[in-house]
């Protein structure tokens, strides 16, 4: 996915951990197959097309920005050096990406997404019939 950003622009990446893919996208097994799909439409939510390292981030200060699908970022930073981006947590920061070195990754505890697509996301709700 990362081979589709061009190699001359900066970019920040706000990368679901591969736990949170399997908790909130359900990835992994059997739906390994729509991974491909699902994260193309995920990683438009995530990419922003600048550097933000938490260095440029002031405590308690919220930096708004848009991704590259136009999805508005809340993004702030505590006390602990953690970045913060819609209320999702990082799990490690400023990441470089080897030979993608205009690419900068945070590793989030979640997949930040719009309400819209979220939903789509979620399990099917059984209603039972008591008799």
């Amino acid at each position: 996915m990362i081979n589709m950003l061009p190699e001359d622009l900066a970019f920040t990446l706000f990368l679901p951990s591969e736990r949170a893919l399997e908790r909130d996208l359900r990835l992994m097994g059997e739906n390994a197959n729509q991974s491909f799909a699902i994260l193309t439409r995920v990683l438009g939510f995530l990419v922003v097309p600048r550097w933000i390292r938490v260095a440029d981030l002031e405590v308690g200060k919220e930096l708004i920005c848009d991704s590259v699908s136009g999805f508005r970022l809340y993004i702030t930073k505590d006390s602990n050096q953690t970045v913060f981006v819609r209320g999702v947590a990082s799990e490690l920061v400023d990441l470089s990406m080897g030979k993608y070195s205009n690419t900068l990754v945070h590793v989030m505890y979640g997949v930040v997404m719009d309400s819209e697509f979220a939903e789509s996301m979620r399990p099917e709700i059984l209603i039972y019939n008591k008799f």
